[in-house]
């Protein structure tokens, strides 16, 4: 293949002093493991980052859907559905397991966004009462959103009616447990899940998502760590004695390190709000990197099970969409060299979707010396 205003920034950051939806504390199942963010430019722009983690490989590939290409929902059976499109808008992303299909990508207007995993809470609409003429299988929603709509507001305005049921995918013999993430060249985010046969649209203030329990449970959850912040905390005064901070680092003492939804969500809120904000380009694109590489988990630190090595867990992928110059950034487990995909610099009309593979360069390339 060829705005969060400055004070609203200050606010959040106090840690979060907003008020959040409260609702009951339940317990979060661990794993599943993918985490999303947003991080703002010094001029406002907006890049877009997540991991991928399965504990099975995903097989997928760099893939570029042009405008105007048909395109059709799948069926409960496994064919066809009766919702088809063609797309409004030209879009670049990550597929699996060889469909053409976004689990994960940004439009040529800047929408971008990603499915992740969300098990225990899903609940898929029943296909013998939704309208097959507006139902989409669970790994169609993302093509759906980023070939159709410009910005954020389109997408929501356009979920009235819109059912998302649970197909068996073939490759997994199992119905993947989904919620959605979109984010627009605004700043502008949404979170969609697939709850009690309906979906829950939520506006997203923070830009960050990671997997079960639902987005509202994830806001409560913020309440544990209204204390922490960016800057170091100030000595102690205790009985006439000074008790300093051990070292930097201070503000952020007690911050969540553990692969759990609730800590990575946690986590990554706290990283994106704090990271210096850089020029738009690439100088953004590397800081929203140095906040994936909090995400990475290597094989073997995530089990199934005592003893159990067949489905280690591990970030497969990690990308970020750079959503002024609808730029896509990609690496992988075995390469973690970050190549980049241009998606104005395709044929945007082009007749067919064009694919590339995602082939690892395992040693690292050579530090070039000037000859003597």
């Amino acid at each position: 293949m060829p705005a969060v205003s400055p004070e609203r920034r200050r606010t959040v950051f106090g840690f979060l002093t907003i008020a959040v939806l409260v609702g009951a504390l339940i317990l979060a199942p661990a794993a599943r493991a993918c985490t999303s963010f947003l991080i703002r430019s010094t001029d406002g722009a907006i890049v877009y980052g997540r991991t991928m983690e399965m504990g099975f490989r995903l097989k997928s590939d760099a893939i570029v859907i042009p405008r105007g290409f048909a395109l059709s929902a799948t069926g409960p059976d496994g064919r066809p559905g009766a919702l088809a499109w063609r797309s409004r808008y030209a879009a670049v992303g990550l597929n699996a397991f060889g469909m053409p299909v976004l689990i994960d990508g940004v439009n040529e207007k800047g929408l971008a966004g990603g499915a992740l995993y969300f098990p225990d809470y899903v609940g898929y609409a029943d296909p013998a009462k939704a309208d097959p003429a507006r139902s989409l299988a669970q790994w169609d929603f993302i093509t759906w959103a980023l070939t159709s709509f410009a910005t954020v507001a389109e997408v929501k305005a356009a979920l009235a009616g819109i059912s998302v049921i649970g197909v068996k995918d073939p490759n997994l013999g199992v119905a993947p447990p989904l919620h959605y993430t979109l984010h627009d060249a605004s700043g502008a985010s949404l979170v969609v899940e697939p709850v009690g046969g309906v979906l829950k649209v939520y506006d997203n203030p923070f830009g960050v998502m990671t997997n079960a329990p639902p987005f509202d449970w994830h806001l409560t959850n913020l309440r544990n760590y209204v204390k922490l912040s960016a800057t170091n905390a100030p000595p102690l005064e205790i009985l006439g004695q000074t008790i300093s901070p051990l070292g930097q680092g201070s503000g952020m003492l007690g911050i969540p390190g553990d692969p759990t939804p609730p800590s990575r969500f946690v986590r990554a809120l706290a990283l994106a709000l704090a990271a210096e904000r850089r020029p738009s380009g690439i100088e953004s694109v590397r800081a929203a990197e140095h906040v994936l590489n909090n995400f990475d988990i290597p094989e073997g630190w995530v089990r199934p099970g005592k003893g159990d090595a067949t489905a280690f867990e591990f970030t497969q992928w990690s990308v970020i969409a750079d959503l002024a110059s609808r730029r896509y950034y990609v690496k992988t487990y075995e390469d973690q060299v970050l190549r980049s995909v241009d998606l104005m610099s395709f044929d945007l009309d082009g007749k067919s979707v064009v694919a590339a593979p995602l082939k690892p360069q395992m040693a690292p390339p050579a530090l070039a010396f000037p000859k003597p």
